[in-house]
């Protein structure tokens, strides 16, 4: 008979980053699931175009979120997962961010003549409301975060995703178009506020001047990162607007999405381990820190390898199938995604470490050579190549991002590969590859199932091939699978 209470200690006997990990995982896998089947409803309902006009929305809510934040939330992260004077700080960044607010509330009213692609699609106010709700939000999330409850935080931007994706559908259906995209995306952020705000054990307490100085100390420099990494996120997006239209932002960003199948583990290991690192490194135990970090490569590659392979040859019959024959246009722009994906986990992991080991200066300077050349990449190319211009300078800045902060992190930890580990996911993507184009030979891709089917049979091979060939991840992947309670199956 199946007992929560047992299964429950079970469970807690994993691991603990392990445990963490896997719950990130859990959570970004139906994140991404959810956000992937809304967003090829809301492809074939009400097109690219408005699609895109919501992308521009969201671009545009990150800028200015950045400038209300101010990069005091990964400071005040940083200082709370840190252990000590945790309610002083906490008080000292809401007081931050709610006078923060005004400023990024200024600044965009400031802005408003010059934010035409805003202003025309009518979902300005919503930007405002947006920028408001997300103070609430931010404050209990990375509250709960810094307090190492990474389990909470995740199923808080589970519940984000879940309750704006029921929202936008709801007013799809009703006829409200970007309106009620950027109506679900409010939604979503308060209901992901209230949960967290649920779960946070910290109270407001006196800080001093000391706390205030300490967290600028720290949130001058994640500011100045935290806008790098922003660039790559958004400067494309909001480029091709300017340059292009609408529909182009469509078919670029359902590009990027497909391509963000690589980052799961990625994503997963950076949330569950920065405040491991940040742990860490107070404690000057740097070799747990050199450990995790080749082990959080190995497997994220373990995912990113094979995603890169298939998209290269599925890639094309995917956009069509999922996000209708327009979205085709963006088959070559997919293809240089996908390589940007595999540079972005040695970039996002490497500036974490940085970052979680109170080096945040260091994550700037690597970051900002990047992000001039970046901008410079994408105002030079997209008017000439358009969205395939795009994605060539986000290829070329992320390698040198990752590059630049693999230098940086070397001076204070030893970074390495697991080379042998490595080597046998390389090797089984291309086994896999030559499966999945001799599948594709055989039985013409000529409608969404059989491209499906070609899909998993890739997968099955990849994960048979690996298993076979690399004892270490076959053992691992075995001891976890088992403390989760789930069968391991007696053919691997």
């Amino acid at each position: 008979m199946f007992r929560p209470s047992g299964y429950l200690a079970r469970v807690m006997r994993i691991d603990p980053v392990q445990r963490q990990s896997v719950i990130s995982l859990a959570s970004t896998l139906t994140l991404t699931a959810v956000g992937f089947l809304s967003t090829m409803f809301f492809t074939h309902t009400v097109g690219l175009s408005i699609l895109g006009a919501y992308f521009i929305f969201v671009a545009y809510f990150s800028v200015f979120n950045l400038i209300g934040d101010g990069g005091f939330g990964g400071a005040a992260v940083k200082r709370i997962s840190e252990g000590e004077d945790q309610n002083a700080f906490f008080t000292a960044f809401l007081f931050l961010r709610v006078m923060l607010l005004s400023v990024s509330v200024g600044f965009l009213f400031i802005a408003r003549p010059y934010l035409t692609d805003l202003t025309a699609s009518g979902v300005f106010p919503w930007l405002v409301i947006a920028l408001v709700v997300s103070v609430f939000t931010n404050i209990a999330s990375y509250s709960v975060y810094g307090t190492g409850k990474v389990g909470v935080n995740q199923i808080g931007g589970l519940i984000d995703t879940l309750i704006r994706i029921v929202v936008q559908v709801a007013a799809v259906l009703l006829g409200y178009g970007v309106a009620g995209l950027a109506g679900g995306f409010v939604a979503g952020l308060l209901a992901s506020g209230l949960f967290n705000f649920r779960f946070l054990e910290l109270s407001p307490a006196r800080f001093r001047r000391s706390h205030i100085q300490s967290l600028f100390a720290f949130s001058f420099w994640t500011f100045l990162s935290a806008s790098g990494y922003l660039v790559f996120s958004y400067a494309d997006t909001i480029l091709i607007g300017y340059f292009l239209t609408d529909a182009d932002v469509g078919i670029y960003r359902v590009a990027l999405q497909l391509t963000s199948i690589a980052t799961f583990v990625t994503v997963a290991f950076h949330t569950t381990l920065y405040p491991k690192v940040s742990f860490w490194g107070k404690q000057d135990e740097l070799p747990l820190v050199e450990r995790a970090l080749a082990r959080a490569f190995t497997y994220s590659l373990l995912l990113a390898v094979p995603v890169l392979a298939g998209g290269w040859l599925l890639g094309e019959r995917l956009l069509y199938f999922f996000y209708t024959a327009s979205a085709t246009a963006g088959a070559t722009t997919l293809s240089i995604l996908l390589l940007v994906q595999v540079a972005h986990v040695f970039m996002f992991l490497q500036t974490m470490c940085l970052n979680a080991l109170d080096r945040p200066r260091d994550s700037f300077r690597v970051t900002a050579v990047a992000v001039i050349i970046n901008i410079g990449l994408n105002i030079l190319l997209i008017p000439a190549y358009g969205i395939v211009g795009a994605s060539a300078a986000t290829l070329a800045t992320m390698v040198l991002n990752a590059t630049l902060a693999h230098r940086a992190l070397s001076r204070s930890i030893h970074v390495r590969i697991e080379r042998g580990a490595v080597g046998h996911i390389v090797l089984a993507a291309l086994v896999m590859g030559a499966v999945v184009a001799a599948y594709s030979f055989v039985v013409p891709l000529t409608n969404v199932f059989v491209v499906l089917g070609a899909v998993a049979v890739g997968g099955l091979v990849y994960i048979l091939v690996l298993l076979k060939i690399d004892r270490g991840i076959h053992d691992e992947l075995k001891e976890l699978t088992e403390g989760l309670g789930v069968p391991w199956p007696g053919m691997l």
